[in-house]
């Protein structure tokens, strides 16, 4: 099912008073958060996943990632079935196990306003290359770096790549990655966002100069948002960790939100409270406390 409904994400300030609500849906990043720097989910960490489970409480993996991605979560599946992929580009079921993964929905983004961003983009940074990641592929620009540990399902300029006829030109577009070899990362992000304007929602997870371009109004926020408002959750009931400038939306929309230590500036400014890093089980520490609390 396909998506392209735009939901308003920025409903607390940063720095806010969070929410004292008791919470029904904790939703969580992975790279940096959930996820140790090896990859690799610790046994305090399951655990905590299990008992909020236990006590009522739905747990949604929200990360950049694509959803062929999550096998390294896949096994830790129990009720939390659910992940919000490629940065709110796509919801998918994780039940069926690694490669059986089923998509929910599908928030694309437009291929005009992706060949526009693009241009705009190359305009603005000469220099930068492009993938473009489909519901079931990955496509670069020659010359695009090895940064994702996987080979291309095909390799042409990115107009090609686009084109109705191109790879996979069936498949939605969830996301464009644009990299610059020279620019700061966050000079990159600022520049990109004035460059592309509303044709697509621009932001960063990778400490490199790498971007990640969504359909207007797509973030992990907003589809975040839609799942709530079909389970009549509200945004106060929502306990959110993350550490990157994607997860920004995100944390100031929910009630209830935290910064791992290891976390980006910015994303320690958005957040309403601040955990441990994610090796040091973070997200677990802010769990166990939350259930020891409640009534």
């Amino acid at each position: 099912m396909r998506d392209n409904g735009g939901v308003t994400s920025a409903t607390r300030l940063p720095g806010a008073p969070a929410a004292a609500t008791r919470p029904r849906l904790i939703a969580t990043d992975l790279d940096g958060t959930l996820l140790r720097d090896d990859r690799s989910v610790s046994p305090r960490t399951v655990a905590a996943l299990e008992a909020a489970e236990r006590a009522g409480i739905e747990v949604f993996f929200v990360t950049g990632r694509p959803a062929r991605w999550m096998d390294v979560v896949s096994k830790h599946v129990d009720g939390h079935g659910l992940a919000i992929c490629g940065n709110g580009a796509a919801v998918v079921d994780l039940h069926g196990g690694p490669g059986a993964h089923r998509f929910v929905k599908v928030r694309e983004l437009p291929r005009r306003n992706a060949l526009e961003a693009v241009r705009l983009l190359r305009e603005a940074a000469p220099g930068t290359l492009c993938a473009v990641e489909r519901t079931y592929g990955f496509h670069q620009e020659p010359g695009y770096p090895r940064l994702h540990l996987e080979t291309p399902d095909s390799v042409a300029p990115a107009e090609e790549l686009l084109a109705p006829d191109g790879p996979a030109g069936d498949q939605p577009i969830l996301k464009i990655l644009a990299f610059h070899p020279t620019l700061d990362p966050d000079a990159f992000l600022t520049l990109a966002r004035i460059a592309v304007g509303a044709r697509s929602n621009v932001t960063r997870s990778s400490p490199s100069a790498l971007l990640e371009l969504s359909g207007p109004e797509v973030s992990k926020a907003s589809t975040l948002a839609l799942c709530c408002a079909e389970r009549g959750i509200s945004h106060e009931e929502v306990v959110a960790f993350g550490d990157m400038p994607n997860d920004i939306e995100m944390l100031t929309w929910a009630g209830r939100s935290y910064a791992m230590g290891n976390a980006h500036p910015d994303v320690i400014a958005a957040a309403s409270g601040r955990t441990v890093a994610n090796n040091e089980d973070g997200v677990a520490v802010v769990i166990e406390r939350l259930l020891a609390e409640a009534p």
